[in-house]
């Protein structure tokens, strides 16, 4: 049994345990004991594999490759599905499918926690991962910009623009959809996307400054401080920096984060920041995450919008050309 788990993802169906000798008290035993997890009916994984995966990403990826080995006809992997086996950043929504595609007029259907589309995809647009058969990034992330719309579409043509995705081959990947259900918003979210946005919660931070309509966002915008280092802040318009915080920034690594100092010095270093900031004539607001998110996002709309104004009074809203040139310069460098 292990070994043919260990060559089919950890998994195993009860067709394969039967042939091994397991019988059906010994399974049902099994998995009462927690030493086998149902992944989806007849297929199993082995507990101590199943507990140690993470529930946002592993797991989901897990369901997938098990919905494929009980599939009589040939699938394809898509939408978050496609995602998770090329560990491209997704937003998980909060019922998640394993998503399927073979070739077809453009249909539909749910059964079971798996949904099943019948579309047009090119033979080019299909990868393999492993032994597993996935639809490419481009068209991963615009499918899941037409089954989830926002923020899920911008969050996914984001993350593979930044994987190396070009707009244009995001385009194409939409190209056949001309006609299908929700094709506006597929397109709004490759509009969109940018590169530059380092994770999903930057994405979803420039698509709440989007909506105060306040001018062009520019985002990973660097500045050359009094102290010498380089600020890079997460998004510009005009004068204003708008910077994103998660509790990833104050956590240790042991807990999960990227802190290498004492919570209460990454607070000063940021409020450091923000005065040196100020010197050079640029403003500046905090996003956290439950700004983004209902009820909070109405307010936070409001208070941001309030501060940038506050910026506009005190400094104008054009860039001096000295913070132009510097910005070109150390983008040139990060490049380089």
């Amino acid at each position: 049994m292990r070994q043919l788990m260990a060559a089919n993802h950890g998994l195993i169906t009860a067709g394969m345990a039967r042939d091994c000798g397991l019988t059906t008290t010994r399974l049902t035993h099994l998995v009462r004991t927690g030493a086998l997890v149902p992944v989806r009916h007849g297929v199993y994984a082995d507990g101590e594999h199943w507990r140690a995966l993470d529930d946002y990403h592993e797991q989901h990826r897990l369901r997938g490759r098990a919905a494929l080995m009980v599939m009589r006809r040939h699938w394809v992997l898509s939408h978050d599905s496609s995602a998770h086996e090329h560990e491209l950043e997704i937003l998980v929504p909060p019922e998640p499918h394993v998503h399927i595609t073979r070739p077809g007029s453009t249909a539909a259907w749910a059964r079971a926690g798996v949904k099943h589309h019948l579309a047009r995809y090119d033979s080019e647009q299909v990868e393999r991962i492993g032994d597993l058969e996935v639809l490419d990034l481009a068209r991963t992330a615009v499918d899941i910009a037409r089954e989830l719309g926002p923020p899920y579409g911008e969050i996914a043509c984001d993350a593979a623009m930044r994987r190396g995705v070009t707009r244009s081959a995001l385009e194409a990947a939409y190209g056949v959809m001309h006609c299908w259900p929700h094709i506006q918003r597929t397109r709004q979210a490759v509009a969109f996307a940018r590169p530059e946005a380092a994770n999903l919660a930057e994405t979803m931070a420039r698509m709440l400054v989007a909506e105060l309509q306040i001018g062009d966002i520019d985002p990973q915008f660097p500045t050359r401080l009094e102290s010498g280092r380089v600020a890079w802040g997460d998004l510009r318009v005009g004068r204003h920096i708008f910077e994103f915080h998660g509790e990833i920034k104050f956590r240790p690594p042991e807990a999960g984060g990227v802190a290498a100092d004492p919570p209460h010095e990454v607070m000063w270093a940021a409020r450091k920041r923000d005065i040196e900031l100020g010197r050079e004539g640029l403003g500046t607001s905090h996003i956290i995450w439950k700004d983004l998110w209902p009820p909070n996002r109405a307010s936070a709309r409001k208070r941001l919008l309030a501060e940038y104004r506050d910026t506009l009074a005190r400094f104008g809203d054009q860039l001096p050309e000295r913070l132009v040139r510097q910005a070109r310069e150390l983008r040139a460098q990060r490049g380089a």
